[in-house]
């Protein structure tokens, strides 16, 4: 009787282990990944909705246009917002950001830090600029929803 009850004892804590760890590092990776890309995505094709969703609704940001940094309540929407009068102001077009792979992505609990180079194309008064070679760092937490973005900054090179 005592075999069967430590078999059984046994057996569930082994399910519960491996449902617990059932995903890989590398699929925690890609998760936080994924929430990055869909906030780049958002930028790329002009759709706040989507860049915003990418959010938590506690962001700082540090950018290299003025005001330089937002941070509260909506900060994305504003951030993005600030862009678009930035951009229109100075005659920027076609704002493009591409991600290169990332030096960094440390997780650790629901928490995750991600560091990696980024362009930046545009077009100003119908010219192409290139920033090439920019970083790009992030703080994502992750909730019930997933993981959000909690902070990030652009240095460009």
């Amino acid at each position: 009787m005592y075999r069967r009850i430590i078999a059984l004892a046994v057996a569930v804590f082994a399910a519960g282990q491996t449902s617990a760890s059932a995903q890989t590092p590398a699929s925690v990776k890609a998760d936080v990944m994924a929430a990055v890309h869909k906030f780049v995505d958002g930028f790329n094709k002009g759709d706040l909705k989507t860049l915003t969703s990418a959010c938590a609704d506690q962001v700082s940001i540090i950018d290299e246009f003025p005001p330089h940094e937002w941070h509260g309540t909506g900060s994305c929407a504003k951030w993005s917002s600030d862009y678009d009068a930035d951009a229109k102001k100075n005659g920027i077009t076609d704002g493009l950001v591409t991600l290169s792979k990332p030096s960094h992505i440390d997780v650790t609990g629901d928490r995750a830090y991600v560091v990696g180079p980024a362009n930046y194309t545009y077009k100003m008064k119908g010219k192409p600029v290139r920033e090439v070679g920019s970083i790009f760092t992030l703080t994502l937490q992750k909730g019930p929803a997933g993981w959000r973005i909690t902070g990030w900054a652009w240095a460009k090179q």
